[in-house]
This record gives structure tokens, C-alpha cells and sequence, in this order.
């Protein structure tokens, strides 16, 4: 029993240290689109034409209802929004990793917040 508390103690390590950085990477995305006149994901209201900024965490392509609909998560440290593209395979520039402006209204769908068809900008 005794041998194996260094090799738990390393793990309680590492796995404090990944809480850290996960931590710091939504203070720094919190920071890094926090802008006048723009509220936050968590902040946004339901049903009301908002503007947010992030990260796209993920898009992929989801048929819904025969139509094809590109799929993406916008995080930006507060919380998280599905935005749907309804007719699209694609859209040039949309990819993981990119940060994004969009506006539109959020609506809930099965427990998750979605825009549909957001007006977006690409940003640097």
C-alpha cells in the first residue's frame, strides 16, 4: 500500500495540473472576447437577438429532416451554443479551432441553446 502513494500522489499531480489549464483556458478565452455591447454565453438571453464571439470547438455535418445542416459549438470560456447552418455541407473559413462572431437568436432545443443560421464573421 505504501509504494503505491507516490504513484497515486503523481496522478492527483497531473490531474490538478489539466484542471488548471483547462481553467486558465477559459479565463483566457473569457478575456480574449469579452468586448462593449457583447455579452458572454453564459450571459445570453433566450429568444433575444444577441452577438457572441469564440471558439468553434467543433463542426460537423448533421442531416436534419433529409436537409443537409452544418453543425458547429461556439465556446468562449462561459459556456457553450450550437450554431446550425440549415442547407449547408460547408461553409469556407468554419473549421475547429477558428474564432467566430455571430449573431442571432438563441432558442433551446432538447435541453441544448442553439442559433440557427447565424449571420457570422471570421476572426483573426
Amino acid at each position: 500500500m505504501q509504494e503505491d502513494r507516490p504513484h497515486r500522489s503523481r496522478l492527483r499531480r497531473r490531474i490538478s495540473s489539466w484542471a488548471n489549464s483547462t481553467d486558465q483556458h477559459a479565463r483566457d478565452l473569457r478575456k480574449t472576447y469579452a468586448r462593449p455591447g457583447q455579452v458572454s454565453v453564459a450571459e445570453a438571453p433566450d429568444r433575444e437577438q444577441v452577438t457572441l464571439a469564440g471558439t468553434l470547438r467543433s463542426v460537423t455535418l448533421r442531416p436534419r429532416g433529409g436537409v443537409p445542416a452544418l453543425e458547429a459549438e461556439l465556446y468562449d470560456g462561459t459556456g457553450v451554443v450550437t450554431l446550425v447552418w440549415l442547407g449547408r455541407r460547408r461553409i469556407a473559413g468554419v473549421a475547429a479551432g477558428r474564432s467566430i462572431s455571430v449573431r442571432g437568436r438563441i432558442g433551446v432545443q432538447e435541453n441544448v441553446r442553439v442559433i440557427y443560421n447565424p449571420r457570422y464573421e471570421l476572426l483573426p
